[in-house]
């Protein structure tokens, strides 16, 4: 992993947080290889921008967490919150982003390494920190 991406992970406060993160970019890229294999370079290019969506907005959300100094339960909540809707946003965004920019777009792998990926990001609740 490159030191820009350990720096990434590193500076999420939650270890739940970041082993999630961690494995939906490695499902991302397993699907970019297998659909690769089904489809040539845009289904590889489709599963890998699907997967990704979730691993960005998962970022956004978990930095904006662990940057919390919440001082009560209502603090909290509030950060929370937005930092949910902020990862909804950008998923919605990112969804939009990529259907009208990338042509050669292969649905299927497309929103399949989407749906595996946010499948994988409840996992977190198995993870301690």
């Amino acid at each position: 992993m490159s030191t820009i991406n350990k720096f990434a992970l590193v500076s999420i406060a939650s270890k739940p947080l970041r082993t999630v993160l961690r494995w939906q970019i490695y499902v991302a890229v397993a699907l970019a290889l297998a659909a690769g294999w089904w489809a040539g370079m845009p289904g590889a290019i489709s599963a890998l921008l699907g997967g990704l969506i979730n691993v960005t907005a998962g970022w956004v959300y978990a930095m904006m967490v662990s940057g919390s100094t919440a001082k009560s339960a209502g603090q909290a909540l509030r950060t929370l919150v937005r930092a949910e809707a902020s990862k909804i946003a950008l998923i919605v965004l990112q969804l939009w982003l990529v259907l009208t920019a990338y042509h050669d777009v292969v649905v299927t792998a497309f929103f399949a390494a989407f749906v595996v990926s946010v499948l994988v990001y409840p996992m977190a609740l198995l993870v301690r920190d």
